[in-house]
């Protein structure tokens, strides 16, 4: 198994590295942020002081940092990559950077017998996490056949591209569609919440008719949460879309939506918005109208009175579970556990379970319903603790769930909700 070396440990980079742990190899690590890279010694990480230590000692190495500055600080920077190359490596760069600079850098890699692929992803902090990333690569697509296996150890697709820069090209194209988006989803929110109209019936509207789109599916519920936690800054998508633009402009090419949306982000930034989630571009349209996007500012569609009647006279769920978690083992690899857990109540962000194992608060679990619920697995995230007695209570966040399952889930819960009512 070919040694691997990690650069970049931020909201892409940890899940990344964290993955190939979990598949067996060995990594080593630089890390701009050494505090950063003390959980990853924990997992079996080998841990250098630069880059170069990490070239030196590695068959395959990929990168994952924010902006041009940033990759030729790493790769040219005082006792940088150049300093520690030798013939054979292989690098992948999985940041989104100029076309140019990617060029550049496989054509003086390449001098030193150093084959360059850049293979930025398409994907967001939870696809990284749940390890369904899809790479976009440009380089020589011969030798990508012999590392492809390493990428799907990450991800869910390798996408290859064509010549050095193509999969640079491929990405700001495919993020020129995101901004756009997700700017046209805030602006509808926009329109219908200063008109009155009830959010979650409009959002169900959205995912069932023409305006659905995937960037809905995975933002629409959080804007209306107030979740602006970042799966990709609202920086980093302003620095996506000028990228882009300098590309269109090279092309000779009018790009009159990207050149607004760019804009947009612009003010986004000014506002000190750079390190929310991109999402958070409806504080703009917020300060605007003189009014917040929020469901709490309505009532919620179709809920059921029959919550209203649980939540009065305490009735508790006991659904019955297994849960799974996977533990790194000092001998290199990981293992599953499972456990009986118990989900018994529901909050606005996801489910609250009681298990008699103790956790960690940000550790991901799988969650198994019963058969009878006909639900695939879902992945929580645990962000709140509470201890009784030998019993512990998680509340677990849920995201990224598909539409048709997620009210899948919501029925049943509420099938057991109007049980525990009926036998009160």
């Amino acid at each position: 198994m070919k040694s691997i070396g990690f650069i970049g440990l931020g909201i892409m980079g940890a899940p990344m590295a964290t993955n190939l742990l979990k598949k067996g190899y060995s990594v080593t690590i630089y890390n701009r942020t050494s505090s950063k890279s003390a959980e990853f010694q924990r997992l079996g990480a080998d841990i250098v002081s630069t880059p170069a230590d990490v070239a030196r000692t590695v068959d395959v190495l990929f990168i994952m940092v924010s902006n041009n500055q940033a990759i030729e600080e790493i790769i040219y920077g005082d006792e940088g990559v150049m300093n520690g190359i030798r013939p054979g490596l292989v690098i992948f760069d999985c940041s989104t950077v100029s076309p140019e600079l990617s060029i550049r850098l496989h054509a003086e890699l390449s001098e030193h017998y150093v084959d360059f692929f850049d293979a930025p992803v398409t994907g967001s902090k939870d696809s990284a996490v749940e390890g369904t990333l899809v790479f976009i690569v440009g380089g020589n697509g011969l030798l990508l056949e012999d590392y492809r296996g390493i990428l799907l150890d990450m991800g869910k697709a390798v996408y290859f591209m064509g010549a050095p820069g193509t999969g640079s090209r491929t990405k700001l194209a495919l993020n020129t569609i995101v901004g756009i988006n997700i700017s046209g989803l805030i602006e509808g929110l926009a329109i219908a919440s200063k008109s009155g109209i009830n959010l979650d019936a409009f959002v169900e509207l959205v995912q069932s008719g023409g305006a659905a789109s995937r960037i809905a599916d995975m933002k629409i519920e959080k804007l209306l949460d107030r979740d602006f936690s970042p799966h990709f800054s609202l920086k980093h998508m302003l620095k996506d879309l000028q990228l882009a633009s300098t590309q269109a402009a090279s092309l000779q090419l009018p790009t009159p939506l990207l050149q607004t949306v760019e804009n947009l982000y612009r003010i986004g930034l000014s506002k000190g918005l750079g390190d929310l989630d991109m999402s958070a571009l409806i504080h703009s349209y917020e300060d605007w109208m003189h009014h917040q996007i929020s469901r709490n500012k309505h009532e919620k569609k179709d809920t059921p009175a029959v919550d209203n009647r649980r939540r009065s006279v305490r009735i508790p769920l006991d659904i019955k579970l297994q849960i799974s978690i996977y533990q790194w083992e000092n001998e290199g690899s990981f293992s599953g556990q499972s456990m009986e857990a118990s989900l018994y109540d529901l909050s606005d962000s996801g489910l609250q379970i009681t298990c008699s194992t103790p956790l960690a608060k940000e550790m991901f679990i799988v969650i198994h319903f019963p058969k009878e619920a006909e639900l695939p697995p879902v992945t929580g995230k645990i962000i709140r603790i509470e201890r009784k007695d030998h019993v512990f209570n998680y509340g677990c966040l849920i995201s990224g769930m598909a539409p048709p399952t997620k009210k899948r889930l919501e029925a049943y819960i509420q099938s057991k909700i109007e049980q525990a009512i009926s036998e009160s």
